[in-house]
């Protein structure tokens, strides 16, 4: 039978035509002090301040990039919680979004300028940031609303009693996964005294029996600006920026109490410990924890090297000698650096047939065993050429930067994430083999049971890094080159925006521009088939495009991953139904080379057949959780007049943290961690979907149930609001410009657009309906489109033992 292939590829890059078609760079912000503040510290194009009060500022201006970030890191984790504490500064982290008396509910109020936001908490830090389309108005109201946030919190009793609920949810979740409960069960073993031995999330008892004024003194303690770093990345005015914040942050007193820093140290392990958790279930897991040095520490760099040699995938040892083997079917690892002493863990999965005890021999004798199996250069330069291609993308990426200097400045400071790159760049095998003789040894390993020895062989600790004196005379490198002002407007982007029919019948977009570290995007989509050539074809499909990246004619899956971290790049295959798709992103003078790589692996897939073999999936039972979903097919295309009226629609009912359904289900009612819906059309026929979902606890199906009923009935009945109406304009407008600020999103469009003979013409028209929707087409959509009647519920979890429990 005869296929229809229709190919289409486009490439987002930094490619400078003969005609001189790309704007000049805009020059960079001077590195020099903006104000009368005094710098503290300077390192490749960001620069620390101090206000009077104690707070750290870091700036970090890039004009490349139409987005800002703004990131406030606390120094506070669960390493800061006492007994009968565990999981208040997680708790806490989900009250500030409550608010305050000046700006209500930020969940609600961040969602309504669609902006990308959340907030995070770990073992020794606590992080909030907003990523938003880069303009004064949202950097003004970002700056107040955090330095607000940092003192006026409400951590009232009325939004706590609601949040239980939804804490519970979360819980919950974690508990589905036998990893989850395995890793909590072998820190606990792990760590005497520490609270690194205790999830962040805490103990249920704690969570539950928390006083109201115990949670606001530990507020009023750790949320104090000497006790947080503000970080601003991405495209603002420097000097507006730093006047801002001394007005807005400068305001807050300096604290009168003192931190006292916390000095609980484990100490070092003095025999092999073990652990079991039964829980019924198909899914096997022999696991193995290791203590290590903080993340300041010199050694740090060395063990990070190391794990990418134990634990990557495929060229890791551990995946060579269990899952090729066939003794396991995945292997999962983490590593944690820490701002005291850290650990190392490392999971091999089992289907139930597969023998743990075959798995544990063999990862013992890889792990404890490299005094008789060295670390060869080879290994080292890609576990050196894989983390230095991660920390390049970061550089690159202002948001990821942001959030990613969080977790330094957690264990220290800032600049200990260009140190650590250092470190990287000069690692020698010695020092590889020299921390895995030290720290991977029985005496200082959790796997199981605890066994007591005679003679111990202990591990030599680190002492803990004096980081100001490490860094005092640390410069760093020279900043990565900027990329030029960008405008994300539809007309803009398609003027730059150019459209070709190679000879092959291949459609070829480009837009050129200067990014920064002269990163490229790519978006590579096949189509093929039609209804009849696929019927019953959809798991075929999908496993074909799976086993692209697993071998070609030429190079075995292992030396494709090593070749793409050579290459500095990322290379993602997905498929299924009519398409398979290739996105990637990589460094311009990389380009060429990585083209040539896609193209052997499009055109000669070897299909090794001991690779389809590990395409395995597994299920977590014991589920704590239960899921509702609801679908309403439509007869609408995405060019239809009702389309962009039900999507303002969807986006009232559930498409943000501030819809009618998260209202209702999380604030409300707290019955769910995460509650919402999605409109999808077609655009090449009317056939269209209107999806409902939440996950929420067996035993709270009633409460859902009525909670949607009497949602849904209001929102035909009553319709929504110009308000509402309003927000949710606004709110998709700035998603839309963000999404057009990202090379690979941009990408993606481009190519869907062609698919559909679009051009940025068809996003241009669709942002002037957006604007110009009015309350009345919006309602008479709803009632026209929406009959809750018609919805197919669907309601999944244990509810037998729910009831019983």
């Amino acid at each position: 039978m005869h296929l229809r292939l229709i190919p289409s590829a486009l490439l987002v890059a930094c490619l400078v035509s003969p005609g001189g078609t790309l704007a000049q760079m805009t020059a960079s912000a001077s590195s020099a002090p903006i104000s009368s503040l005094k710098a503290v510290a300077q390192v490749e194009g960001i620069t620390e301040y101090r206000l009077a009060n104690g707070l750290r500022v870091l700036l970090a201006p890039d004009v490349s990039k139409p987005t800002t970030t703004v990131n406030v890191t606390y120094l506070v984790g669960s390493r800061h919680e006492n007994y009968g504490e565990t999981g208040m500064a997680h708790l806490l982290e989900h009250m500030v979004f409550k608010g305050t008396p000046k700006f209500g509910n930020l969940m609600q109020e961040l969602d309504k300028r669609g902006m990308d936001f959340n907030g995070t908490t770990y073992f020794d830090r606590t992080n909030y940031y907003q990523t938003f389309s880069a303009n004064p108005d949202n950097l003004k109201w970002a700056i107040e609303m955090e330095a607000d946030r940092m003192v006026n919190c409400f951590i009232a009793r009325k939004d706590l009693d609601s949040e239980f609920s939804v804490v519970r949810n979360e819980m919950e979740s974690g508990e589905n996964s036998p990893f989850m409960s395995l890793w909590q069960r072998m820190t606990a073993t792990a760590f005497d005294w520490h609270n690194y031995g205790k999830p962040t999330i805490g103990a249920r008892s704690d969570v539950e029996n928390v006083k109201i004024e115990n949670l606001q003194n530990f507020y009023r303690k750790y949320y104090q600006p000497d006790n947080a770093v503000l970080l601003v990345a991405g495209k603002f005015d420097p000097v507006t920026t730093l006047a801002l914040i001394q007005k807005e942050f400068g305001a807050i007193p300096k604290p009168t109490r003192i931190l006292e820093p916390t000095y609980t140290q484990e100490p070092v392990q003095d025999g092999e410990r073990e652990v079991t958790v039964r829980r019924t279930g198909d899914t096997q897991l022999s696991a193995v924890l290791y203590h290590t040095a903080p993340g300041s520490h010199q050694d740090s760099a060395a063990l990070a090297a190391l794990f990418e040699v134990l634990a990557d995938t495929p060229n890791g040892r551990l995946h060579k000698s269990l899952v090729e083997k066939k003794l396991a079917v995945k292997i999962n690892a983490l590593n944690f650096d820490l701002a005291e002493r850290g650990f190392v863990m490392f999971f091999a999965e089992l289907q139930k047939n597969q023998s743990l005890s075959l798995v544990r021999k063999a990862l013992l004798l890889e792990l404890e065993g490299i005094a008789q199996k060295p670390i060869t250069e080879a290994e080292l330069q890609r576990a050196k050429a894989s983390l230095l291609s991660a920390i390049e993308k970061t550089i690159n990426n202002p948001q990821m930067l942001a959030v990613q200097l969080s977790e330094s400045i957690a264990i220290g400071d800032w600049r200990l994430f260009f140190l650590f790159r250092d470190r990287i760049e000069n690692l020698t095998v010695a020092q590889l083999q020299s921390v895995a003789l030290n720290y991977f040894k029985a005496s200082n390993r959790t796997a199981g049971q605890f066994i007591p020895t005679t003679s111990p062989d202990r591990v030599k600790a680190p002492e803990n890094t004096d980081v100001v004196k490490l860094l005092e005379n640390y410069k760093g490198k020279t900043a990565v080159s900027e990329g030029e002002v960008f405008d994300v407007s539809p007309a803009n982007i398609e003027k730059r925006t150019q459209r070709l029919s190679l000879g092959n019948g291949m459609k070829l977009i480009l837009t050129p521009k200067k990014t920064r570290g002269e990163t490229v995007s790519g978006h590579f989509t096949l189509r093929f088939g039609d209804e009849k050539s696929l019927f019953n074809q959809a798991t075929t499909a999908n496993l074909t495009a799976h086993m692209l990246m697993r071998g070609t004619a030429k190079m075995q899956r292992a030396e494709i991953a090593a070749k793409l971290d050579e290459l500095k790049t990322q290379l993602e295959v997905t498929g299924g139904g009519q398409t398979v798709t290739l996105r990637f992103d990589t460094v311009r003078k990389n380009l060429p080379t990585v083209l040539s790589l896609i193209k052997d692996i499009l055109q000669a897939p070897s299909f090794p057949a001991k690779e389809f073999e590990l395409l395995v999936d597994l299920e977590a039972p014991d589920k704590a959780n239960a899921f509702f979903i609801a679908g309403l097919p439509l007869l609408l295309q995405d060019t239809d007049a009702d389309f962009i009226p039900l999507q303002l629609a969807n986006r009232i009912l559930g498409g943000g943290t501030k819809s009618r359904l998260m209202d209702r289900l999380r604030q409300k009612d707290g019955i769910s961690y995460g509650a919402g819906s999605q409109l999808s059309a077609s655009s090449y026929e009317p056939s269209a979907m209107w999806v409902l979902y939440a996950l929420y606890a067996p035993q709270n199906l009633d409460k859902l149930k009525r909670g949607v009923e009497e949602e849904l009935a209001k929102f035909v009945k009553d319709g929504v609001t110009a308000e509402e109406l309003a927000d949710a304009k606004k709110a998709w407008q700035e998603e839309r410009k963000i999404a057009r600020a990202q090379d690979a999103s941009l990408a993606a469009s481009h190519v869907a657009q062609t698919a559909a003979n679009r051009t940025m013409a068809f996003a241009e028209k669709n942002d002037a309906l957006i604007e110009s929707s009015t309350l009345d087409e919006v309602n008479a959509a709803i009632r026209k489109a929406f009959d809750p009647r018609n919805f197919l519920n669907v309601y999944a979890g244990d509810f037998a033992n729910a009831v019983k429990n």
